[in-house]
């Protein structure tokens, strides 16, 4: 991809500071990767974690999308759905970290694809330009749709929520619309107008997202009002006559935990705002699963435990299981909307986290000059410090794409789909390169794999990609009909 954008800005002045002078050695690494560097270096390990916590929201990931759990066979499918899928996206996950440590820029899987070709091959230099093309706008279009997908998923959870509590009153297609409006919005704002507060937002979600999880582990516990199941039904039973396809109905089942972390790549787009990037992104990368994977045991379990037939789930408003099993194990409806607000909370945090890094993609591959009008969207607001033309463009186009809910009862999971299937091919491209090249590249990252392991993490990584991109499509079929 070749690097016409904005380049070699001016050094940062000397100072003692030893955060300043940090900065001023990663502003030389995007310098020397072909950027000027514009943005604000304002987060932290941390924080950065903490913001991957909140786009993962394992309440809403895996909540949203729990009707294909359902589908898919019931708790087993849950339960040994959720550690597998974390297994198997871990892999992913390292993989991508060795790539964000080597290339630590804001411009992520396009500019990796590029890189690992012609630093292996001259000459493949046009292959280079067409597959990083490819990589790019299919991340670019995956990042505008997992935003769409989760201001989305808030609408869809809220319209079921109120169909339960007002005796079967439905909103019409275009109240959802307009909710959906409203959260695309209200994430605009906030992404734009508060950008210094961003990282403490970060840290006030994961508080929430783990307080949500506490209290739904004591909070259905406790009331068990459709009964508790015994240890092997709560985590044994199958049924796997629901969707269909018989003994595969497990692998549409997984779709849940697979929805939960397919956007965790997106965090490689803040490499330009965190000091050592080289180090701390992939860090953040490689942790933020066997954290979630744990925390979300305190999530599912409960669930198992006290699910309701699975049969009566399957009646569940606008598909939405997780506020019907909360309305059905809950004994009093005052407790039932107490828990649904606390899943709404995690949505609302997780649009604004992955708003983000979405934008700053944007940002960044209009930089290269890689799409239509590349110039307004590249530009950074001298005040504000953020993207605000990318930002307008995302909001637009998913306020664009939203209008489809208005005749498609199942666009939800379409969405949820095509976020998937783009992503995790946009991610799959870099990772087949570079084992093209035996991983040669990644050798010379600061954060990196012992290559025999690397070459064990990425052959099942691809092997992952491949597969979901298949299965993805079937547990949208499968819902669809």
């Amino acid at each position: 991809m070749s690097k016409e954008g904005k380049r070699h800005g001016s050094n940062a002045s000397s100072t003692s500071n030893a955060s300043v002078v940090h900065s001023q050695s990663d502003d030389a690494g995007v310098r020397a990767l072909g950027y000027a560097p514009e943005l604000s270096r304002n987060r932290s390990l941390f924080t950065l974690t903490f913001q991957l916590l909140a786009m993962t929201a394992i309440p809403y990931g895996e909540g949203a999308p729990l009707i294909n759990a359902i589908y898919g066979g019931g708790q087993l499918t849950i339960f040994v759905g959720w550690i597998v899928t974390m297994i198997l996206h871990q892999t992913v996950a390292l993989s991508l970290a060795e790539l964000t440590s080597l290339y630590p820029t804001a411009s992520g899987p396009y500019y990796w694809t590029y890189q690992l070709l012609v630093s292996a091959n001259q000459s493949r230099s046009t292959v280079a330009v067409v597959l990083s093309y490819i990589s790019g706008w299919l991340m670019l279009l995956s990042n505008w749709i997992v935003c769409l997908s989760i201001n989305f998923g808030f609408a869809s959870i809220l319209s079921a929520v109120i169909t339960l509590h007002t005796d079967g009153f439905q909103l019409q297609p275009w109240h959802q619309l307009l909710i959906f409006y409203a959260l695309c919005l209200i994430s605009l704002a906030i992404v734009i107008l508060w950008n210094k507060f961003l990282p403490t937002l970060d840290t006030i979600a994961t508080v929430w997202n783990l307080a949500t999880l506490i209290i739904f582990l004591v909070a259905l516990s406790a009331s068990a009002n459709s009964g508790r199941q015994s240890a092997s039904h709560a985590l044994g039973y199958y049924d796997d006559s629901i969707s269909g396809w018989g003994g595969f109905s497990f692998f549409i089942g997984i779709f849940p935990p697979a929805y939960t972390f397919c956007a965790i790549g997106l965090i490689c787009s803040m490499a330009e705002e965190v000091d050592k990037p080289a180090i701390k992104v992939p860090t953040a990368m490689s942790i933020i699963i066997p954290i979630s994977a744990i925390a979300g045991l305190m999530f599912i379990l409960p669930i198992c435990v006290t699910m309701p037939p699975l049969e009566d789930i399957l009646l569940a408003p606008g598909g939405q299981a997780l506020p019907y099993i909360i309305y059905r194990v809950r004994s009093t409806p005052a407790g039932s909307a107490a828990l649904n607000a606390l899943l709404l909370g995690t949505v609302f945090f997780c649009s604004t986290a992955v708003t983000v890094p979405a934008s700053r993609y944007i940002y960044a591959f209009a930089r290269d000059n890689a799409m239509p009008g590349a110039a307004l969207w590249s530009k950074i607001d001298p005040n504000l410090g953020v993207p605000v033309n990318a930002l307008y463009l995302m909001t637009a186009f998913q306020m664009l794409l939203g209008l489809i809910s208005l005749g498609n009862s199942t666009a939800f999971t379409a969405f949820v789909s095509m976020t998937t299937i783009a992503l995790q091919v946009s991610y799959g491209f870099p990772i087949a390169i570079s084992m093209w090249y035996r991983r040669s590249n990644v050798q010379r990252a600061q954060w990196k794999l012992p290559n025999v392991i690397g070459w064990i993490v990425n052959t099942i990584a691809i092997l992952w990609i491949s597969f979901e991109c298949v299965l993805f499509t079937i547990s949208s079929i499968t819902e669809n009909h």
